[in-house]
């Protein structure tokens, strides 16, 4: 076995590899940019070696530093983890020459199935059925549209050596075509030093099951189930779940011995992932294969107990598979939410920033990659993440932040297990879509497990702006701040020196509001907790032992619930089940005068282009005296690998430009204005 194995990537999925190679008794090599010199990955691995500026250009993906790395650490074998430089096949080659193992498949396996070209066409010449397209390259932006044309849109743009959605686009026109390519192309170039286009049909309504399979250099080859991953946007995974609600015995089979046979036509070995789409009717079609490892794959580890990256490095050690398809079994359900930086009030735009406070749910300890959970009642929360408390969320790569997994035997519970694991979760200083995941949670179609990948498209048409509770639920919330606001002044009672005579009394009766309902309550409390009185005669109890204070408050209220506390004036700040509420705690007579306030009116911004997120400007498409149209590009903006045109929400007129290309602006900067 290897003595020491360098990690040739960085964030979440570096400490991932650095926990199964501490548990297999392997020492680690990390290396790192400017901008990830305090991070988390750095901090875990045995040793670090720095390879340059913070652009992946200019570092993670420049194969001459990550070789210069090696030769200096003596690493004797390469995990690339995903993203980067893992499906790269001149990076493979490199490592051959200078006798370092990949932790990976071999360089035939990645040219012929890691290219979506390449791999596309050696599925139809195996008779397997694909989606429609245009298999060929693609010279510049006339040529996508001539192209898009006879495909018959929508089509699909996509980077032939991409992933993680980038250098993805879909198009319904003829100018949705030629700006995608364009970005499509930037964006390919910038994250995988490699710009090539292809176009295929994009089907409407589909579903996107994927198969894990892990094959040995001795011929052996398994499937490990599959995983549902329909719940996507901008073609990003944001929810994964194994097994797939939606696929029966007999189709899971069909999908996983076809993986098989494709992974064993290119000779691979190792962990690799065939994606499918499957229509309403369980049709699939092969859409690729990624020839490395997945970012979802734990919720494959979960109900298999198979630690999949501790089988790659075993594979590329030259050992024999030491499972079989009958040793493989499928046990109970695990789902996966992925925390991204992406401000969900802000049309999911990256946000960057300090991690003022990172506290994830407790993990359970007894559960570690390569084991199986046990008996009924388990319930299993997994957190893999790359950050910590007090770091920074960079520009420069993929603003996900964590992968928060749960097991339980049941979907339902694991679902359940999730919406608790969301709310626990305490994450500030920048914008992130915990409340988004929270709601998705609770949708009656995610619930009912009938998804397809135009979820969000079509259930957040107009974006996120907050999850409405149901009265039921807001009574409970009401409450519980009912009963904490009560421990709050009693507390603010105590304070010493006080004047004689002004001593403070804490009443029974309160009046909370929040979102836009009034809620009169009377508060009887007992050593065990307090009985909530509505107006409408009902009653809640509500026990917990939080103190002002906690930023979480998990509370019993004929039943648990879990909050996020902030303290505002007269109430709180709490959160949860993806609601954002403001929540006003008053006597009956403040809570009368309070109706009496005048609101606070918004500054008008409607002139304005504002900069929806920290990043760079890329191009400017207009100039002053220019008459924009309704739709029209007025600039491109770059942030997290990621291009984000800017349009002009109306037919108006540009009457002063403030930035120009290459300029770097923050939140809500002025780009441009109009009359």
């Amino acid at each position: 076995m290897f003595d020491k194995i360098l990690i040739a990537n960085r964030g979440e999925i570096a400490c991932r590899v650095i926990k199964s190679a501490r548990k297999m008794g392997i020492k680690t090599v990390a290396i790192y940019s400017d901008a990830d010199k305090q991070a988390l990955h750095v901090q875990m691995a045995d040793e670090a070696v720095h390879i340059g500026p913070p652009p992946a250009n200019q570092s993670y993906i420049v194969i001459d530093k990550v070789m210069d790395a090696i030769r200096k650490s003596g690493a004797q074998a390469v995990h690339p983890g995903y993203g980067f430089l893992s499906e790269n096949s001149k990076f493979a080659e490199a490592l051959a020459a200078e006798g370092v193992a990949f932790v990976g498949p071999p360089v035939g396996a990645i040219e012929k199935m890691g290219d979506k070209i390449t791999s596309k066409k050696i599925a139809q010449e195996a008779k397997v059925s694909t989606v429609p397209g245009y298999m060929g390259l693609i010279e510049d932006a006339e040529d996508a549209v001539k192209i898009s044309n006879q495909v018959g849109y929508p089509v699909m743009i996509k980077a032939s050596a991409g992933g993680g959605g980038k250098g993805m686009r879909i198009a319904w026109n003829d100018e949705e075509a030629r700006e995608g390519f364009q970005s499509s192309k930037n964006e390919a170039a910038n994250s995988f030093g490699d710009d090539r286009i292809f176009i295929e049909k994009f089907v409407t309504q589909p579903r996107h099951i994927e198969i894990q399979v892990l094959c040995d250099a001795h011929g052996n080859g398994v499937y490990l189930g599959e995983r549902e991953c329909s719940i996507q946007r901008r073609n990003q995974k944001v929810v994964e779940e194994a097994p797939s609600p939606f696929l029966d015995e007999a189709t899971r089979k069909a999908m996983g011995e076809q993986s098989v046979a494709l992974a064993k036509a290119v000779g691979y070995a190792s962990a690799g992932t065939v994606e499918f789409i499957v229509d309403g009717d369980k049709n699939f079609y092969f859409l690729e294969m990624n020839t490395r490892l997945q970012v979802e794959h734990p919720v494959t580890e979960l109900i298999t107990g198979v630690d999949l990256v501790e089988q790659m490095i075993r594979v590329a050690n030259g050992e024999p598979l030491s499972i079989t398809q009958d040793d493989v079994k499928l046990q109970g359900w695990a789902i996966e939410n992925r925390l991204y930086a992406e401000d969900p009030y802000r049309n999911f735009l990256p946000s960057i920033g300090r991690l003022t406070r990172y506290r994830p749910p407790a993990e359970t300890k007894a559960y570690t990659p390569g084991t199986q959970p046990g008996g009924a009642g388990d319930v299993v929360v997994r957190n893999d993440t790359g950050v910590y408390e007090g770091g920074e969320i960079s520009m420069y790569y993929d603003p996900m932040i964590a992968k928060l997994c749960t097991w339980a035997p049941t979907r339902d519970k694991a679902v359940e297990a999730m919406r608790v694991a969301l709310d626990s979760f305490e994450v500030e200083g920048i914008g992130h879509n915990l409340p988004f995941l929270s709601a998705v949670m609770d949708h009656p179609i995610f619930m009912a497990g009938d998804m397809t990948t135009a979820f969000i498209e079509e259930q957040y048409p107009d974006g996120f702006d907050g999850v409405a509770l149901p009265e039921a639920q807001l009574k409970r919330v009401a409450a519980a701040a009912a009963a904490m606001y009560r421990v709050a002044e009693i507390r603010r009672t105590r304070v010493s020196g006080r004047m004689d005579n002004h001593e403070r009394r804490v009443g029974k009766k309160w009046v909370v509001s929040l979102q836009g309902q009034d809620f009169a309550v009377k508060v009887k409390a007992d050593k065990d907790g307090s009985t909530i009185k509505f107006d409408d005669g009902s009653k809640l109890r509500v026990a917990s032992d939080w103190t002002p204070g906690d930023q979480l408050a998990e509370v019993d209220v004929d039943g648990p619930l879990v909050l996020k506390v902030g303290k505002l004036p007269g109430g709180f700040r709490l959160r949860t089940r993806g609601a954002d509420m403001t929540v006003h705690v008053r006597t009956p007579r403040q809570a009368e005068l309070a109706k009496l306030m005048p609101e606070k009116v918004a500054p008008d911004t409607s002139k304005m282009l504002l900069c929806p997120m920290p990043g760079l400007i890329v191009k400017v498409d207009v100039e002053v005296g220019d008459e924009v149209q309704e739709g029209q590009a007025l600039c491109t903006v770059e942030a997290m690998k990621m291009e984000n045109i800017l349009r002009a929400e109306k037919t108006t007129v540009v009457t002063k430009i403030n930035a120009a290309a290459g300029d770097s602006l923050a939140v809500d900067d002025v780009i441009m204005e109009f009359e």
